[in-house]
């Protein structure tokens, strides 16, 4: 069906040696021209032994976190088409099909597979609460955002794994993947795909509350690099109205006698509208060096081939 297209899965890894073969063996049933790799990183198991007996092209990565992985893997990969999955088996095989077409249909540079959860058990509330809530930041945000931000089964174009700069280390990596083509106004759409429980000899490297604040400080970290003005304007106004409140008692006294009784209070209020207006002036700077940066980032993205390039088809 995509015969013109040179398709990577890209299977990061660590001790998933219960399950990676048998996501090997899925996504050659549904994709059997496509190379499969797996980035084995530092498994203290035998994850990459299992992965060479199913098929998969096995590659070492010593950096430990899922980020570090990715990037390692969408520097060294080339392809047209590249299938990010999870190897722990709990995402469907045969939804990449339904994905790549989306991808190629709609000339996209990413699709995100949504996760509906199969299994009571693959239903964890404090993930999904976290998910929502992560989900709902980024939309406040950026005034956009995708229903499952979190979701580890993506299909990208070239174009957006040869231009993404890749800065996470650990699982922050699906968050940053999101709002980098939220940011760039990149073309994207979402699948629905099956989600299943993990196996139980083989417990998840997730943790709710570490991972789900290392999520949270990324997205502001981001929103910060991102939108520099935005986020330098609202730290400004807040610094600016808290000052307000705190000198109105202080102006009503010196109207009426002439004295300022808090002296203490007044310096605070002058330094914290400083503080603001220097904010200001900052996030215009920095909003300044971003635009240039959006651009280059552009450019690097235009320099790459979409789905859709003259000479591919499917």
């Amino acid at each position: 069906m995509f015969k013109n297209y040179r398709i990577a899965v890209l299977i990061p890894c660590y001790n998933e040696e219960a399950t990676v073969r048998d996501v090997v063996r899925g996504f050659q049933n549904e994709l059997p021209g496509a190379a499969v790799y797996v980035y084995d990183n530092n498994s203290q198991d035998a994850t990459a032994d299992r992965a060479r007996e199913a098929g998969a092209r096995v590659v070492p990565a010593l950096y430990q976190g899922k980020g570090n992985v990715v990037r390692k893997m969408f520097a060294e990969v080339e392809a047209d088409i590249y299938v990010l999955v999870d190897g722990d088996s709990t995402y469907d095989a045969p939804s990449c099909v339904a994905m790549i077409r989306a991808l190629v249909d709609g000339n996209l540079d990413m699709v995100v597979g949504c996760r509906a959860h199969m299994e009571a058990s693959a239903y964890r509330p404090g993930h999904v609460l976290g998910n929502r809530a992560l989900t709902g930041t980024v939309k406040y945000i950026f005034g956009k955002s995708i229903s499952d931000l979190l979701s580890g089964y993506r299909v990208f174009s070239r174009r957006y794994v040869k231009s993404f700069p890749c800065q996470s280390r650990g699982f922050e990596i699906e968050t940053e993947m999101s709002v980098h083509a939220l940011h760039m106004r990149l073309p994207i759409s979402e699948v629905e795909t099956p989600y299943y429980s993990r196996p139980e000899d083989s417990p998840s490297k997730l943790s709710t509350y570490k991972d789900g604040w290392k999520i949270l400080c990324t997205i502001m970290g981001l929103f910060m690099y991102e939108k520099p003005r935005q986020f330098c304007g609202i730290i400004s106004a807040v610094l600016l109205f808290t000052a307000v409140l705190l000198a109105v008692p202080l102006l009503a006294t010196w109207l009426s006698t002439g004295l300022v009784p808090r002296l203490p209070t007044a310096v605070l209020c002058s330094g914290m509208v400083l503080l603001a207006f220097f904010l200001m002036i900052f996030g215009l700077l920095l909003d300044s060096v971003q635009r240039n940066k959006s651009a280059m980032l552009h450019f690097a993205y235009l320099r790459q081939n979409g789905v859709r390039s003259p000479g591919h088809g499917a």
